[in-house]
């Protein structure tokens, strides 16, 4: 199983290299959106669905070689205790896993599932949150919400050499090429919009020469 896992967080290592979005799907419509825009995503963050569809949500985009993460204060009725976790490793078995609870993020390393830890960046307090949590475990990423504050992406950097997601308050393409500008290797968002758009430091470049 720990191979399998390990595969597909490969495959979503090598996916963020050349596609810089992830879908963040709030509602099932967007799973069809998703689905036909998967050669510009590097993978999806399901916030939407319960115990009794997930393992069919889950199943579609790993069918499509789209790595999926759930994000665990989202889903109804999923435990986050060590036999929960076991029944999402073994059973449902998505590419990993979103959490704000650094706990949860222990658990999941235990059963070797890829972890993205999501932080809330609304004061200085966050920031020293964030570290101390880093220093008692430590996630496979790091998301950092919300985006418009990109500035505190290079804070960030400076004590961890995490990969970096950052979501939430993007509105457009701008937004978006900011937060690169920074230093994050993706974005996730809701916004469907801005995942039909292909996003790369050499077509930024060509855009301002045109």
């Amino acid at each position: 199983m720990k191979k399998h896992l390990h595969d597909e967080s490969g495959l979503f290592f090598e996916r963020l290299r050349s596609h810089r979005m992830v879908a963040s799907i709030k509602e099932p419509k967007q799973i069809e959106i998703a689905l036909s825009l998967r050669n510009q995503l590097s993978g999806v963050f399901l916030l939407t669905g319960h115990i009794g569809v997930i393992k069919g949500y889950v199943d579609v985009f790993k069918s499509h070689q789209l790595p999926v993460f759930l994000h665990m204060e989202k889903i109804g009725g999923l435990s986050t205790d060590f036999y929960g976790m076991d029944y999402l490793a073994k059973v449902i078995k998505p590419t990993g896993i979103i959490t704000t609870k650094t706990n949860v993020v222990k658990t999941a390393k235990k059963m070797g599932l890829f972890t993205i830890q999501r932080f809330f960046l609304v004061d200085t307090e966050g920031i020293e949150n964030l570290s101390k949590s880093l220093t008692q475990i430590e996630p496979d990423i790091i998301e950092l919400m919300p985006a418009r504050i990109p500035e505190m992406i290079g804070k960030i950097k400076k004590f961890t050499t995490l990969p970096i997601i950052t979501g939430g308050l993007l509105f457009d393409r701008s937004h978006v090429m900011e937060v690169f500008k920074y230093g994050a290797t993706a974005v996730s968002s809701s916004q469907s919009v801005l995942w039909h758009e292909t996003y790369s430091e050499e077509e930024e470049k060509l855009r301002i020469i045109v």
